[in-house]
């Protein structure tokens, strides 16, 4: 099985911070304007999956994502559980998207060991492969995307999954992805955007979500695959004005489709949009304004 993306959506944890009422009513916005689907994360809030199975039942036709899933969050029994679970009751509606997540969600929150996470990946995708799931199923397998930078794990998403989602990259490295990955394997890369004019705003408000990032080995090895130098990073709440408009598009609408253009025409099949804010409010309006030049 493999799910329509269309060639823009949204990447979003802006729901975190809003009552569900709130998330569930966005969706459905969402919907209304034409995306054709919400990519979700998994950090310290909601369940993912228990949120998409919110968002799904409030909209009819809206696809969601996991943007992504952590691996060492639940068993593999019980991520495949998850997964045919929502590709059964939403046909055609979910992706699976998972992934390693990076040493400070895992080591330091959750209490587990970040040891060789690529073998610990491989084993993964082996034991959901072989998984048992009794209840009703999806008439066909349902597809996977995986969190995916550097080669080695491109190549296990495209040897083992649909395809990829890469975070924190830049048109530059859709394109080499899409080398590594071949011409057949989806390649969705998210993109942080900022709409707003003024060079000092709208790079503090893409300072402050790279911050986190910057302090995430895996993250720091790919920028520097990009050229990018510890110089840019030397204080992780103060990313170089370099970094910043590497990793986030930033200005009027002409800028962001024209980075998104970018990433298209590099080698990606889908582009996640995700919308910053210097506040936790919904980006209701930026949403907006992105569907009317985008969709």
């Amino acid at each position: 099985m493999r799910i329509d993306l269309g060639p823009i959506g949204i990447w979003t944890s802006a729901f975190e911070g809003h009552p569900a009422a709130a998330a569930r009513h966005a969706a459905q916005q969402l919907e209304a304007l034409g995306y054709p689907i919400v990519w979700l994360n998994e950090a310290t809030g909601r369940d993912p999956f228990v949120l998409a199975s919110l968002l799904l039942s409030a909209t009819s036709t809206l696809k969601l994502a996991t943007g992504i899933a952590n691996v060492y969050a639940r068993d593999a029994m019980t991520m495949v559980a998850c997964q045919k679970t929502l590709a059964e009751a939403f046909p055609g509606r979910f992706l699976l998207g998972l992934g390693v997540s990076s040493p400070v969600l895992v080591e330091k929150v959750r209490r587990h060991s970040y040891d060789r996470p690529l073998s610990y990946l491989r084993s993964y995708l082996d034991a959901m492969d072989e998984a048992l799931y009794t209840a009703v199923a999806p008439p066909d397998t349902p597809p996977r995307v995986l969190a995916a930078l550097g080669p080695r794990m491109l190549e296990l998403a495209a040897n083992r999954a649909q395809g990829a989602h890469p975070y924190l990259t830049t048109p530059d490295h859709t394109h080499r992805a899409r080398q590594i990955v071949g011409p057949d394997a989806l390649l969705a890369p998210e993109q942080m955007v900022v709409l707003d004019t003024d060079p000092t705003r709208a790079r503090a408000t893409g300072r402050a979500a790279l911050a986190f990032y910057l302090r995430a080995p895996g993250y720091l090895a790919n920028l520097r695959r990009l050229g990018f130098t510890d110089d840019d990073w030397a204080d992780p709440k103060a990313a170089s004005d370099r970094l910043v408009d590497g990793v986030v598009a930033w200005g009027d609408l002409g800028r962001i489709v024209a980075r998104v253009g970018e990433h298209l025409a590099a080698g990606a099949d889908h582009v996640c949009l995700q919308v910053l804010r210097p506040d936790r409010e919904l980006p209701l309006v930026e949403w907006r304004e992105l569907a009317s030049a985008l969709l």
